[in-house]
């Protein structure tokens, strides 16, 4: 008999996440505060403009204020800069979110930087990625956090286990690994210039797909029994793992869409509602 498979549901994960966040929204209304989050989209990428259409919709299904900046794609560095200076300075403001990635002039770690760490709620920043390395930050990349607490949703055990991750951007890859290091997992960050990749993510309990690529993950990858958590969101809906053939040896895994991605949201909603948290 095949032992069922879990599928590891991300809307339903998100909707506990905000659902916790309601009444905190009514304790500061009470307040006179209302979280706010600040949403800059630098020129006219249809999916960067329906992502920040979604995070947009999200905030005010919740009750949290929701500022667009639309700049044009010839904005520069330092005009981005003045305009993330302009929401620092703003006291009703209290998460910024710069939508990436921005047209090639610009200086996007240059921009990042200028984020104030008090606002940096999607953990974007260098010192916020060094607090998260240290196990404090209070603001981790939300994507990270979203893989954390999907595990944690579904008591899925990290301690002792080996877990891969596959990708090591500084928004994603990287500060999984960290997080999982600091929940005692070993772990095993690899990339493009990873040699043998398949066999290392056969060592896998704990797999980590942020790669970027269409099922780029296979699944013969994939050891039988492991957690397998897609990070990736291709064009067309599809993920960074070969979803149907790692079901077969994986004992849980995250669909595509309805996996990470609404956690994802609902982290960076529940970082901008900490944010404001801050001020009373």
């Amino acid at each position: 008999m095949t032992a069922e498979k879990l599928i590891l549901d991300g809307n339903r994960v998100a909707s506990d996440i905000k659902e916790t966040l309601l009444g905190r929204i009514n304790l500061l209304s009470e307040k006179r505060i209302v979280p706010c989050l600040a949403t800059i989209l630098v020129g006219d990428d249809p999916s960067s403009a329906t992502y920040v259409r979604m995070k947009g919709n999200a905030c005010k299904r919740l009750g949290i204020q929701s500022i667009r900046i639309d700049l044009p794609k010839n904005t520069s560095t330092s005009e981005l800069i003045a305009a993330i200076n302009k929401l620092n300075a703003d006291p009703n403001v209290h998460g910024i979110l710069l939508q990436h990635p921005v047209p090639n002039q610009i200086d996007e770690r240059a921009a990042f930087e200028a984020i104030s760490i008090e606002k940096d709620v999607d953990g974007v920043t260098t010192l916020g990625f060094a607090q998260n390395a240290f196990g404090f930050a209070d603001f981790p990349s939300c994507t990270p956090a979203a893989i954390i607490a999907i595990l944690d949703y579904y008591n899925i055990p990290i301690e002792g286990k080996h877990a891969v991750v596959i990708g090591r951007s500084p928004i994603l890859g990287k500060p999984v690994s960290l997080m999982l290091l600091n929940k005692n997992a070993t772990v095993t960050t690899c990339h493009s210039k990873t040699t043998n990749l398949e066999d290392v993510v056969r060592l896998g309990d704990i797999v980590v797909a942020a790669v970027g690529k269409p099922k780029f993950v296979q699944g013969d990858w994939i050891k039988p029994g492991a957690i397998v958590l897609d990070a990736g969101y291709n064009e067309g809906n599809i993920g960074d793992v070969d979803y149907d053939n790692c079901l077969k040896n994986a004992s849980a895994i995250t669909p595509v869409p309805a996996g990470v991605g609404p956690v994802t949201i609902a982290i960076l909603l529940k970082h901008t509602v900490e944010a404001a948290e801050k001020l009373t």
